[in-house]
């Protein structure tokens, strides 16, 4: 058995939709592999020779095939699956734990364009499978020997519950705490033509709020294309139009949140960050040692407001999963992403675009401001981020020039700033972030130290 995963990335399995690896031929595989493990685990005391697997999706196209390819992989080894429908990434999770079924899949590539699809795995509990568990996984995949055929009366079958939305949009609407209802909020809500076009706006509508949706008519081509969290000009348009209260981008599989203010002004994901971990003190509800959980991407000017709040800040590797882990080790009960991934413990096993909207609407409700008015205290520093195109991910420690390179920066930067590279978990990509005081010259560094990388391994040479 190899040590390391080769087809799971940061956030499951993604790749270009009838490409190896997003292939009808690897959802099979991966559907007897799930259920196989899931036969033979007893690490939550029980098992069952007919494991119940979850399997949501988003508005993808190729979602159509590989829904249908993971249950034949299900049926195949003698498991049950139930289809979800269209259901955000935290609505599934939470509906394999409502439904005490054994695993929950989402097939989605989140973010990316429709053409991309990917498949991520949540166990009995909700939460993403850990690294070992994925090996695991990729073991079977990879020696289909291992797992013993199934016959006869010994195979499974497969079915629709529409009705599951339900239960996770009565779940949503249970995290806002407030007396008041939502009468006399106007929000503006794109859903990105993904798998929240359907739930969101009736969870802000059955609170009474007035809603102007946008990104709510998929074709199965459109989902994140000019809409969303990637593309919030449209909502911050509307917002301005409609004169709403606030504006609310989903991404596509709907686990993340990108939030406009009453004048049309995109907020960053660190100042919801700030926002909420103050709210959640003042309220205690942060748990009693104050800490909150963010990745090596989060701004120092977060962690900075946040010591000035005397609320211990601790970093992760990027991936809502990785703080997911950090907060169950640590007893934090909040933490997130600056790309908008706002993880409440206490409520969700990952993170919920939907959840968290509602929980900024709490903090207007409960402070009785504006949200311009209610960030405008978190400075955060200039912070330039570059993507450069890579042919292969070879250890940053084992590229000299690079190396060379970033300690040149750092020493000009004089402890007023900072560099990291990583890769990402779900593209052949590089990703170059600078922050500092001097957005111009942070912006010189990150552009040389882009090319440095990309001479080195980039695909554009």
């Amino acid at each position: 058995m190899t040590t390391s995963r080769t087809l799971f990335g940061t956030d499951g399995i993604r790749g270009k939709a009838n490409v190896y690896p997003m292939t009808s031929e690897v959802a099979i595989a991966l559907g007897r592999a799930v259920t196989s493990y899931f036969q033979k685990n007893e690490t939550s005391g029980f098992k069952r020779q007919r494991p119940l697997i979850i399997i949501g999706k988003d508005t993808r196209l190729s979602c159509y095939m590989l829904e249908q390819a993971f249950a034949s992989g299900v049926c195949s080894q003698g498991g049950r699956a139930i289809f979800t429908g269209p259901l955000p990434t935290p609505g599934v999770a939470f509906v394999t734990n409502s439904m005490r079924a054994d695993a929950g899949v989402m097939i989605s590539a989140s973010h990316n364009p429709y053409y991309d699809n990917g498949i991520k795995i949540f166990d009995r509990t909700g939460h993403k499978l850990p690294d070992i568990v994925e090996l695991e996984l990729e073991n079977l995949i990879k020696n289909p020997d291992l797992l013993v055929p199934k016959t006869n009366g010994e195979l499974g079958r497969a079915k629709r519950l529409d009705e599951v939305i339900g239960r996770y949009i009565v779940h949503a609407k249970s995290a806002y705490q407030l007396a008041q209802s939502l009468d006399g909020i106007r929000l503006v809500v794109d859903c990105a033509n993904g798998a929240g076009y359907r739930v969101a706006p009736m969870i802000f509508e059955e609170l009474e709020a007035e809603v102007i949706p946008l990104g709510v008519n998929p074709n199965g081509l459109n989902i994140n294309d000019k809409c969303g969290a990637l593309h919030p000009d449209n909502c911050a348009q509307a917002v301005k139009e409609y004169r709403a209260d606030i504006g609310i981008c989903l991404d596509g599989d709907g686990d993340r949140l990108i939030m406009i203010d009453e004048q049309g002004r995109v907020i960053p994901g660190d100042k919801l960050l700030g926002l909420l971990s103050n709210y959640l003190k003042e309220r205690d509800e942060l748990d009693g040692k104050h800490q909150v959980v963010g990745t090596v991407m989060s701004n120092s000017g977060l962690e900075k407001f946040l010591l000035g709040k005397k609320i211990k800040f601790s970093r992760t590797k990027v991936g809502d999963r990785y703080i997911v882990e950090k907060m169950m080790q640590s007893g934090a009960v909040f933490g997130g992403e600056p790309s908008g991934h706002l993880i409440f413990k206490n409520y969700a096993t990952t993170g919920d675009g939907i959840l968290a909207a509602l929980k900024v609407i709490e903090c207007l409700k409960f402070y009785q401001k504006p949200l311009s008015e209610l960030v405008k205290d978190i400075d955060l520093f200039p912070q330039v981020l570059k993507n450069v195109p890579v042919k292969q991910k070879i250890p940053f420690k084992n590229l000299d020039k690079v190396n060379a390179e970033v300690q040149k920066i750092e020493k000009e930067l004089a402890g007023d700033g900072r560099v990291l590279l990583r890769y990402s978990g779900t593209e052949s990509l590089a990703r170059v972030m600078v922050e500092g005081a001097n957005e111009g010259k942070i912006q010189v560094y990150c552009d040389q130290l882009a090319d440095v990388l990309n001479k080195e391994i980039g695909e554009m040479v």
